[in-house]
């Protein structure tokens, strides 16, 4: 007997917002790889973003604002692919990556959880214990292969 990938794939449930909020501190902490404050912060953050950002209206997202964190805070903890995250979620590949860039983004716009810079970090007097190495994917421009790009010679020209 022959499967097809959709018999044998089963869809994950991920975890929503609402299932863990109800965890202790610690279990919270290990499970989404900061504490409850941080998270209920980034939450706000990107609440209110995300309100901004629909107010002119749009299509709504596949997961709500807390599941966009969540998804998050996964690929950067387990650095899981695309591809993992759009089988637990729900969505594909591409929104995976849009939501994951958007969240990361808003967060770094926003500027409460920024890292010093590299003149700050240089002076010294600042009491550093952990450094973060950033593992993230991250687009590579190619250049495009048109006729524009090319030189076009002819076969009589050539020796």
């Amino acid at each position: 007997m022959i499967y097809s990938e959709k018999n044998t794939a089963k869809r994950v449930k991920h975890i929503k917002y609402t299932e863990i909020s109800h965890l202790e501190k610690e279990k919270f902490r290990r499970l989404t790889g900061v504490k409850r404050e941080t998270f209920e912060k980034m939450l706000e953050i990107l609440s209110a973003a995300h309100k901004k950002k629909k107010a002119k209206g749009g299509r709504p997202n596949g997961v709500d604002v807390p599941e966009m964190l969540l998804m998050t805070l996964e690929y950067i903890r387990e650095y899981r692919t695309y591809f993992h995250i759009d089988t637990n979620y729900g969505i594909n590949e591409s929104a995976a990556y849009t939501t994951i860039k958007w969240v990361e983004d808003t967060l770094i716009k926003d500027g409460t959880f920024s890292l010093p810079g590299k003149k700050e970090l240089l002076k010294g007097d600042n009491d550093i214990q952990i450094i973060l190495i950033d593992a993230t994917e991250s687009p590579i421009h190619r250049p495009k292969k048109n006729r524009s790009c090319t030189i076009p010679v002819r076969k009589n020209d050539t020796r």
